[in-house]
């Protein structure tokens, strides 16, 4: 299982706490990590504020899949959903089964959040709940894999 984390996200706890929270980058991977545990899954987990390297990690996720060595990602690609269409080709080109996650709830908030390049090639999106999400959509991609 990967949890990749796109630019600013390293700022968790400080940056907007009313929008996004106050847990900080180190305590969503100690969240997942214990889901990831609960379920029996190993986990890598990265943040980049970098697309390109978001990019690579995506390709190297999807070597991973292909060798039945993860289930796939859970992507939380930041303002990189909303603007890359080259993360969005990496996800589908790579064949990685994604869902896709946010903190905030994109679509209560500015228009040009609302669009999301990820979603048409993820399994499934889940926004709004903070920290919260991440728990679903790891339990979500993992049930996915067992149907």
């Amino acid at each position: 299982m990967h949890v990749f984390n796109g630019p600013n996200l390293n700022l968790l706890g400080r940056r907007e706490p009313a929008v996004y929270g106050h847990d900080t980058l180190a305590d969503l991977e100690a969240r997942c990590r214990a889901v990831t545990d609960d379920l029996g899954l190993q986990m890598c987990f990265r943040q980049s504020n970098s697309e390109g390297e978001l990019i690579s990690w995506v390709h190297e996720c999807g070597e991973s899949v292909a060798a039945g060595d993860s289930l796939g990602l859970v992507l939380n690609a930041g303002a990189y959903t909303h603007t890359s269409i080259a993360l969005r080709d990496a996800v589908r080109g790579a064949e990685v089964p994604t869902v896709e996650v946010h903190l905030s709830n994109p679509h209560a908030r500015e228009t040009f959040r609302h669009h999301s390049y990820l979603s048409g090639v993820a399994l499934g999106v889940v926004a709004g709940f903070g920290a919260l999400g991440y728990d679903l959509a790891i339990r979500g991609l993992q049930r996915t894999k067992e149907q």
